[in-house]
């Protein structure tokens, strides 16, 4: 296939773009810096039509992976890059004749804060979203599924807490906060959650993109490795891998909820942008289950995943001993330097 994937300087992105490329599609990539992939390349926003409009020119298929993640900053910069962003590529699919949009989204679109047990997707509430990452990817998950018809077939694929080598959203974050001594367990840690090592996602996403068609299309999957475990070992396992000190502390669930609704309100009246201590939507993940029934999802994509949680840990472990190198250039005659 002629692919156009878009956030590609991200670690799903990046891994999906290789594996792509590795089994031989004509790959090209779309970021606002350069990916670091050695293959065509647009560089751009992807809220502009026409940079967009430009990548989309003779691709059979988009994977967009392009958003704005974290956990704070303007409601106006994320639906620039989220909703926008994502308006952008549907019309771009439309008017370049693109037969098939995977759109990567996250289960926090359909997370209103209550535990998730054996789930499935479900479907995406703007309104009921813990935040405006999640606010706007639900919004722009909507909006794709709504251009899927018979000459753009559509797929959301909502890949659930990635993790791996090089991961800066969840596993440095955790690690920083463990180093420094400020990474607690909230309530008991027993909540169980599943999460996806990034070459068990990536793969995920490729999987979708062949599938896209007309017996997969219109509707949500969550992708994840389907390995519950509870949170304090997650936590504690992440850890060990980079060989800091686990969570000791622990933190009463009412409290880090009332703490994370007051650093919200703080960050949000200061305009502050650097990573609060704590979030309230950070506390509810952290505090309640949340895993996902897969048994569609690897029927639809015929897709399972091949890492799982123990090869991952022992990757990660392997990352950090050998002084975690780069991850960002990647050569396609070979494994990715994970």
């Amino acid at each position: 296939m002629r692919v156009l994937v878009t956030g590609a300087s991200g670690l799903l992105g990046r891994t999906a773009a290789t594996i792509l490329l590795r089994r031989g599609d004509d790959v090209t990539v779309m970021q606002r810096r350069p990916s670091g992939i050695h293959c065509s390349e647009v560089l751009g926003d992807i809220a502009d039509p026409d940079a967009v409009e430009r990548a989309a020119r003779g691709q059979d298929a988009v994977l967009h992976l392009a958003a704005k993640v974290d956990v704070v900053g303007p409601m106006a910069d994320y639906r620039r890059a989220n909703v926008d962003g994502t308006r952008a590529v549907v019309a771009a699919c439309r008017h370049r004749g693109v037969g098939r949009l995977v759109q990567v989204s996250s289960p926090s679109v359909a997370h209103s804060g209550h535990p998730l047990c054996g789930a499935e997707a479900g479907r995406a509430d703007p309104t009921a979203a813990r935040g405006p990452y999640a606010r706007t990817k639900a919004e722009s998950e909507l909006l794709a599924l709504a251009a899927d018809t018979a000459d753009l077939a559509v797929l959301a694929v909502r890949p659930h807490l990635v993790w791996g080598p090089g991961d800066t959203q969840l596993v440095a974050r955790l690690v920083d906060r463990a180093r420094g001594g400020r990474l607690a367990v909230v309530g008991s840690g027993a909540a169980l959650i599943d999460t996806t090592y990034v070459d068990d996602a990536a793969a995920a996403m490729v999987a979708a993109l062949d599938a896209c068609g007309p017996d997969a299309h219109g509707e949500p999957l969550v992708v994840s490795g389907g390995d519950p475990r509870p949170v304090v070992e997650i936590l504690t396992r992440v850890c060990r891998a980079a060989g800091v000190p686990p969570p000791r502390r622990h933190v009463p669930v009412a409290l880090a909820l009332a703490a994370g609704s007051m650093i919200d309100t703080f960050w949000s009246a200061t305009g502050r942008t650097d990573t609060p201590p704590l979030t309230r939507f950070l506390a509810e993940q952290l505090s309640t289950a949340h895993w996902f029934d897969q048994r569609r999802t690897r029927r639809l994509l015929g897709w399972a995943p091949q890492v799982g949680l123990e090869a991952g840990f022992d990757r990660l472990a392997e990352w950090y001993a050998a002084g975690c190198p780069d991850v960002t250039d990647h050569d396609v005659s070979g494994r990715p330097d994970h």
